[in-house]
């Protein structure tokens, strides 16, 4: 079966289908962003938490090791990056979704590595072609190969869907994704305008008499794979009445989209939006709620750290230049 067909089970599993009844207690729920830093959030004392926020974990530690001049050298080339517009200005928002993209570095990294797997034509996009053909190629050229039912509907299952996801994820609409565009498509669940996505492909895998809607039973169904006669544990039991006390928020017996969102993706504080807004208050001289790169570099200790600021913790790891 080959790379494209293990890939294929493998995306199968991520986007939540299932080759085989599950036996264990899955987990549909999409978890809120974790806190940005381990570190308390004490400006009197440190500004180890607003490092973390800025630069991810390891970059902070990096930046421990420079020089108070490179620190300020590199957070510059930093500022023209975070400015999207590049009006000479660093606004909230800006600031907001470089400290949410530095958090989720490690999904952009996996996207670099599997990238030159679909860029077949080396131009920097995977157009949808592209795409079908790394994947599925293999299923479409040698359908007689897999003469398993289960294997066939998983395969005409997720051709349509995975064609749908990338119409989604492509914004421009010109049938080939960008590095973004491509993130958006195999992470979702990290994207705004993707969300609608998560919630319908969650409901088409839970709802077997394909209603519109998640019943009771279904939802347990998607968790714990009865045996006949056998007790459910106790678990089961809770998530039974999680669903009919908290789920079911209209009680009509039934989960429909909106409810399916409340339940896999719960509204959580925004980490990112605050500590954007921290750091604008605190480093916003004129009071205009944005920030310049000479009112950024002019507060440079709070965002970056130094040999300065650096409390002697030893580094021996090198780390490329963001």
């Amino acid at each position: 079966m080959g790379f494209q067909a293990a890939y294929c089970f493998v995306l199968l599993l991520c986007t939540g289908g299932s080759l085989s009844k599950p036996t264990l207690r899955k987990e549909r729920v999409v978890h809120p962003d974790p806190p940005l830093s381990d570190q308390l959030h004490e400006d009197n004392q440190s500004f180890q938490y607003d490092h973390e926020a800025f630069l991810g974990k390891e970059e902070a530690t990096t930046f421990d090791q420079l020089t108070p001049e490179e620190s300020k050298e590199k957070l510059g080339k930093i500022v023209d990056r975070i400015d999207d517009n590049k009006d000479g200005y660093v606004t909230t928002e800006e600031l907001k979704n470089w400290i949410k993209r530095v958090q989720k570095r490690y999904i952009y990294e996996n996207v670099a590595k599997v990238w030159r797997d679909y860029d077949v034509n080396k131009d920097n996009k995977i157009s949808w072609e592209e795409y079908k053909q790394a994947t599925y190629g293999y299923y479409l050229e040698n359908p007689e190969e897999f003469q398993d039912a289960t294997d066939q509907h998983s395969f005409k299952k997720m051709l349509p869907r995975d064609e749908r996801r990338f119409k989604t994820a492509d914004l421009d609409g010109d049938s080939a994704a960008t590095r973004e565009e491509f993130t958006a498509f195999l992470h979702p669940e990290e994207f705004e305008h993707m969300k609608d996505i998560v919630v319908l492909e969650t409901l088409e895998d839970i709802d077997k008499n394909e209603d519109g809607f998640v019943d009771q039973d279904e939802y347990i169904a998607d968790m714990f794979s009865h045996e006949e006669g056998g007790p459910e544990p106790d678990w089961v039991i809770t998530e039974r009445e999680q669903f009919s006390d908290f789920r079911d928020i209209n009680k009509d017996g039934k989960l429909d989209k909106e409810e399916i969102r409340h339940w896999i993706l719960p509204q959580d504080y925004d980490h990112a939006q605050a500590e954007a807004r921290h750091l604008v208050y605190e480093s916003d001289v004129d009071k205009d709620q944005k920030l310049t790169k000479d009112e950024i570099l002019e507060n440079w200790n709070m965002f970056v750290g130094s040999q300065a600021t650096n409390y002697g913790e030893d580094l021996t790891k090198n780390h490329d230049e963001l």
